[in-house]
């Protein structure tokens, strides 16, 4: 039985944080790309991974590489690449930026795994998984951005400290886009399945909701020269896992909505069922009014957000 084989192109905290979580969990093969100007940099991080597999005990092969003939024939590729947003720098100017990058990225993968399911983590993610469909011209099932499983494992995190319960037993599901633009849906979050509106007052659920939107800024205001790769890249492989080991979960995911809550040709975050081939099925939930204004409203913004992307 052939192994699984998984790329990472960028192999900053985010990146290897991602080998560490696919290779300690066996999904497969791990290749870690980053750009020729650092040559070293993804062997070395590759190797050491590698040289904790004994101790750990997991059979993964892990490379590093500065090209991208060692990624050829991945199942799965996920895309960290891109810089973070630096003091004065516009919005546009990073959208900018990242476009090219994700473009030649995206480029990339689609001559060396045709076939692959790419998973965008690059930001801002709602028009950076645009440009990887763009550029790779991958049907939309097969490209798929990362934000809401982040975003409800925030959620889900904060929810479980306020009630003093295990994080498994907490559920939850946010729609639309990344952060900010998030969609909090309190009627389908639970705890043990008790509602989470009986365990939790309004005004300390209100403020947990806008904890977790700005649980990314939390953390850069901590770090100071940094953001956040623990739980990104945590989220990340458990959607690549749910891929190649046809788990079929259901995650909130960045997935292209046409006909869909009725976004007319967009990704945005939605439930979906990920398999084999990716995005197996789009789950469309009842919204009530306020939840489909809010909805609207985040669909709004990504669209804004693509309107910048030049390809």
């Amino acid at each position: 039985m052939r192994r699984a084989k998984i790329s990472i192109i960028g192999a900053g905290n985010v990146g290897a944080t991602a080998a560490h979580w696919a290779a300690s969990k066996e999904l497969g093969d791990v290749v870690l790309v980053d750009i020729p100007q650092v040559e070293g940099m993804p062997q070395g991080k590759a190797l050491d991974l590698y040289e904790a597999s004994p101790i750990e005990g997991f059979d993964s092969k892990i490379t590093g590489a500065t090209t991208y003939e060692p990624t050829a024939n991945s199942d799965v590729v996920i895309v960290t690449a891109g810089i973070a947003r630096k003091p004065g720098m516009s919005r546009d100017d990073l959208i900018a930026t990242n476009t090219n990058i994700v473009r030649g990225v995206s480029e990339n993968v689609a001559r060396h795994s045709p076939n692959a399911v790419m998973i965008v983590v690059s930001n801002p993610l709602d028009a950076m998984v645009y440009v990887a469909w763009k550029a790779s011209g991958f049907p939309t099932k097969r490209i798929i951005g990362q934000a809401g499983v982040l975003d409800t494992a925030r959620f889900r995190s904060f929810l479980a400290a306020e009630i003093g319960c295990s994080v498994e037993d907490v559920q939850a599901l946010l729609l639309g886009g990344h952060g900010d633009d998030m969609v909090p849906l309190s009627r389908y979050t639970f705890a043990g399945g008790i509602p989470i509106t009986q365990l939790v007052k309004k005004d300390r659920l209100d403020a947990i909701i806008d904890r977790a939107r700005k649980g990314g800024a939390e953390i850069v205001a901590l770090l100071k020269t940094g953001s956040a790769y623990y739980a990104p890249a945590a989220a990340t492989v458990q959607m690549a896992e749910s891929i190649i080991r046809d788990k079929k979960r259901i995650l909130p995911c960045a997935a292209y909505c046409d006909k869909e809550y009725n976004v007319g040709g967009y990704f945005v975050g939605v439930p979906v069922v990920l398999g084999t081939e990716g995005v197996e099925r789009i789950i469309e939930i009842e919204l009530d009014a306020d939840e489909r204004k809010m909805f609207n409203s985040s669909v709004e913004h990504v669209k804004e957000l693509v309107k910048s992307v030049k390809i």
